[in-house]
């Protein structure tokens, strides 16, 4: 039987309990799960690739068939190279929803074998972003139960 991949892009800048527990839905529905970074210098990330692979790596210690890996260029041609089946997109308000669907359409588009797999987090992180979570963290505000905690201290380092 054939491995069931997906992808789970993003630029994690920085990983939320969000995106764990959409990690986590996942890997109830797929057997292997990559977590792709994406290379976006047009949102000026906080945290520099190494980081954030080393704090992904380190909120993921527990998991079980994940990669956490980085990617350029197209994504569906990201996910035709690792054979995944499916793209995983998080839905957190219905202001999500149709920026998602027109991308899902697009890379239907660029390739009609891979799906897009949309998942809704649990209600108590229905509005976390990373950008929230830097907003508050820039301000001193508690960002305790909305990251795992090797973000919290990265958070606090950078805005000493």
């Amino acid at each position: 039987m054939k491995k069931k991949i997906a992808v789970y892009p993003g630029t994690f800048d920085p990983i939320t309990n969000g995106h764990i527990d959409l990690i986590e839905r996942t890997l109830r529905i797929f057997d292997e799960v990559i977590i792709a970074i994406a290379h976006n210098p047009r949102k000026m990330p906080l945290f520099n690739i190494k980081e954030r692979i080393e704090m992904i790596t380190s909120s993921t210690k527990g998991l079980r068939n994940i990669k956490i890996e980085t990617f350029d260029g197209l994504l569906v041609d990201y996910a035709k190279k690792k054979k995944a089946q499916a793209i995983i997109r998080g839905l957190r308000a219905v202001s999500d929803f149709e920026y998602e669907f027109q991308m899902a359409l697009m890379n239907r588009k660029l390739d009609n074998k891979i799906e897009t797999v949309f998942l809704m987090p649990s209600e108590e992180y229905s509005y976390l972003t990373s950008s929230i979570v830097k907003e508050i963290a820039a301000f001193k505000g508690s960002i305790n139960g909305l990251v795992p905690k090797i973000v919290d201290k990265k958070l606090k380092e950078k805005f000493k």
